[in-house]
């Protein structure tokens, strides 16, 4: 059983400082102290609730993978084998996996965290809430993928708003949903993150404050750029449900 999920913000390690500052800014958190042998990673902490966003300075260009937190390492990281991943790298309390699609993910121990935070508000009364990974699936692997992640996680799976888009919905308690992706091509997996957004274009702008960029605009989300060069994308969907909301 998956107890809590954490996204993570990976980031060019010369950048990292930049990627930390501003994805404090915009999700209304604090830094923990940093962790590892360089100072890769670190926590966002929230005012109120359990952290489920960190940071990880990479080698390369960056993006978004997930840990899934759970009491048993070695059989979650055994139930996702068992599904088609294949293992990446593991140590006391770690293991990484790659799905059957290519995204990378990790099984973590839980610590107990149990109480997604708030949407932080701005002062103009707009909410947003990093609330989703969204695995950018390359056509070849596509059923693969619609296979392997509800099967791992357990949880429900349903069409998106759009042909290209398929939803793996996690019970209420957690924090990160994860969205499905078909790309136009084939080509490497990868993923990055989204806000769901009470007002999309008050949050655009708070955003760009912070030193973002917005990079294209489609039906109902805004893709962005952040100052560490990672792209992300602004959604219009209610920050406490994660539906839909009318344009």
């Amino acid at each position: 059983m998956i107890h809590w999920v954490y996204a993570f913000v990976d980031r060019p390690a010369d950048r990292f400082g930049q990627a930390c500052a501003f994805w404090t800014a915009v999700t209304g958190t604090r830094l923990s102290a940093f962790r590892g042998e360089d100072d890769q990673f670190v926590t966002l902490l929230p005012e109120q609730g359990d952290a489920y966003v960190k940071a990880q300075a990479v080698g390369g260009p960056g993006g978004a993978h997930l840990d899934f937190a759970v009491n048993d390492v070695a059989a979650g990281a055994r139930a996702a084998r068992d599904l088609g991943a294949t293992p990446v790298f593991a140590e006391d309390g770690l293991e990484v996996l790659r799905s059957p699609g290519g995204q990378v993910f990790c099984v973590v121990p839980w610590g107990a965290e149990r109480v997604r935070p708030a949407p932080p508000a701005a002062p103009d009364g707009s909410t947003s809430r990093l609330d989703q990974v969204c695995l950018d699936v390359p056509p070849g692997v596509w059923e693969a993928e619609k296979t392997f992640w509800p099967a791992f996680t357990g949880w429900s799976s349903r069409p998106g708003s759009r042909p290209e888009f398929h939803l793996v919905e996690p019970p209420a308690r957690l924090p990160i949903r994860i969205l499905l992706q078909r790309l136009d091509s084939d080509g490497p997996a990868g993923a990055h993150l989204d806000f769901s957004c009470s007002d999309l274009d008050a949050i655009r702008a708070r955003h760009e404050k912070q030193g973002s960029v917005a990079v294209s605009r489609g039906p109902h989300w805004i893709v962005m750029r952040d100052p560490a060069g990672g792209t992300y994308c602004l959604t219009i969907r209610n920050p406490e449900t994660g539906r839909l909301s009318a344009p």
